[in-house]
Parts: C-alpha cells; structure tokens; sequence
C-alpha cells in the first residue's frame, strides 16, 4: 500500500498555458521563494491553513469560539486570523456553517490523485496534451511527484514540471527522468534584486538550471526546456533585466531551448490576498499594454531568435 501523499491548493482541468495542448495542472503546496508578486499566495506556506470568504461569512462567530489557540478574532474590516498563533488545526472550518472558512489545501494519495489526472485521459490524446506539475514548488514534494509521473509515463500520459528551481539538486535530478518538459522560471537576472524581490538570491536556480540543460545533451531528459519570465511592474518588467536574462540564455541554453515566455502581470489573484487578510503590494495594478510590453520583447530578441520568444497573458491594446 502507497501512504504517501502530497498536498495541494488546487488541481485544474483544461488548462492551455502550463506546457502544450489541453492540460491538468495540479498545483502544490509549498515554496521556497517569497515573490512579491506571488499568484498562489496559499500556495506559499507549507502548512494546510484555513483562509476567510467575507462575501459568504454570516457572523456567527462560531469559528472564533472553536479556534483552541483564541488566533481569531472579529474587527470592523472583519475576520482576522493571527498566523503566529494558528495550529492549523482547521477548527474554525470544521465549526463554520456557512463555509466562509475553509482549508488553503486539500491531501492526495497517490491512486486518488491518479483517478482525478486521468479522468481527462481522452482530452490529452485528442489535444496532445498531459499533466502538469506546479506550485507552490512542486521540487519540496518531489519524492511522490517523481512517482506520479512515472505512473503517468507508464499510462502513456506527458509530463510537465514548472519550476522556480530553488530546491535542492537531488531533488530536481530525481525529477528529470520522468519529466517531458521542463517550464523554468528565469524572474530576475541580478542577485540582489532576485533576493529583494523573492527572499533568495538565484545563484541555486542558474545552478539547477545548467544542470538540466546538461541532462538534456547527454541523457535526453527531460526532452523540452521551457523558460518563463513573469513581467511584474517595476521588478522584473525592465529592458536591462530581459536583456540580461536573454543573455545568459543566449550563451548557455540556446541548443536546448524549445521557447521563451515572457508572461504578461496578471492582477486577478488579488482576491486571494483579500481571503488571506494579506496586504499585495501590486493591487489595483492594471494589465500591461503592447506599447509597454514591445521594448521588453524587442530586449529580448537581442539574444533569442523570434521564433523562439513567445508573449502572453492578458494585453491592453493601448
């Protein structure tokens, strides 16, 4: 018997963005990286929280009285949680009748896992597409997440691992043989400014990265290389850091490359902040325009070919 399980926030069906044709994206739980501009912000800590929907909360209070540590408590903006104090003992949404209060996460098992991924089996094969792994970091779960994909490759399901790369090499080596293609995040060029924006620096993350590359020369695994860069105001969205990137993609990953993605600030998860009690620094940011986004894509065409670059996301037309 399998009693390995992994955690997740979310596992979404018919997904197009997270690696090639229609996919299932199981989204897990836990990361290494702080980013400012995080979209899964409940997919950040390791832990299984609860988190509060105002719109559907009725007051009772009920959640206050069953928490054991007294972490909840009721302001005029509403619940308030104090994270130094919760157990995560998910109390509060065991006592809540209107489920205003639920779990960040939900646990798998390897053979539940498998039955929801594969439910969308005659998707794949109509679309050619395949399972997705990301986060959170998939990386600090990869000891079942390196099953998961075996058993998928023995259903003859593709794999995809989106990464940020800032986990142990051991753990990432472990993945490469079971993974078709590698979606790697490349945010932010300079040390320093990875290490403002993210809480560490990137020199793991060039690391890991060369190493896969590598993998792919003399192993053939894993068969596809993917690189992602969020545009994130005033962070990674400059001409010096995509052109820096593209450099170093340029000198060191050309031969392997399959594409680049500059993904276009997307604002929608700020309703996530609002159920976390978290403030975001970039709400009410809107969408990017093309003229905003072309002196980034023409940066990176300075050391990426046009058929290798992709832009996407949501784009103001003006």
């Amino acid at each position: 018997m399998n009693d390995k399980t992994l955690l997740t926030i979310d596992v979404s069906h018919g997904t197009t963005h997270d690696g090639p044709g229609m996919r299932t994206t199981v989204f897990v739980k836990g990361c290494s990286l702080r980013c400012r501009w995080c979209q899964n912000p409940e997919s950040i800590g390791a832990r299984n929280e609860p988190w509060w929907d105002a719109r559907a909360c009725i007051g009772c209070l009920s959640c206050r009285d069953a928490c054991p540590t007294g972490a909840l408590s009721f302001t005029d903006k509403g619940l308030s949680i104090n994270r130094s104090v919760c157990r995560a003992c998910l109390s509060c949404c065991e006592a809540c009748p209107a489920e205003a209060l639920s779990p960040e996460a939900q646990r798998y098992t390897m053979d539940a896992l498998l039955r929801e991924v594969l439910r969308d089996r005659t998707y794949y094969e109509q679309f050619g597409g395949g399972v997705t792994c990301s986060g959170g970091e998939p990386l600090l779960q990869y000891e079942f997440l390196a099953e998961f994909f075996e058993r998928l490759h023995d259903a003859g399901v593709t794999t995809a691992l989106d990464t940020c790369g800032c986990a142990p090499l051991k753990n990432l080596e472990a993945m490469l043989p079971v993974t078709d293609y590698l979606l790697y995040d490349m945010k932010i060029f300079d040390p320093d400014a990875h290490r403002a924006f993210t809480g560490q620096d990137n020199a793991l993350i060039l690391s890991n990265l060369l190493h896969a590359a590598d993998s792919m020369r003399r192993r053939g695994f894993p068969k596809k290389l993917w690189i992602r860069t969020p545009l994130i105001w005033e962070a990674t969205a400059t001409p010096e850091n995509i052109r820096a990137i593209g450099r170093f993609i340029g000198e060191n990953l050309m031969d392997v490359l399959e594409r680049w993605e500059l993904c276009a600030f997307n604002g929608a998860c700020v309703a996530k902040y609002d159920k976390l009690g978290l403030h975001w620094d970039y709400a009410g940011r809107g969408t990017m325009s093309r003229a905003q986004i072309e002196p980034l894509r023409l940066a990176a065409l300075e050391n990426v070919s046009e058929d290798k670059l992709l832009v996407s996301g949501m784009i103001r037309e003006r």
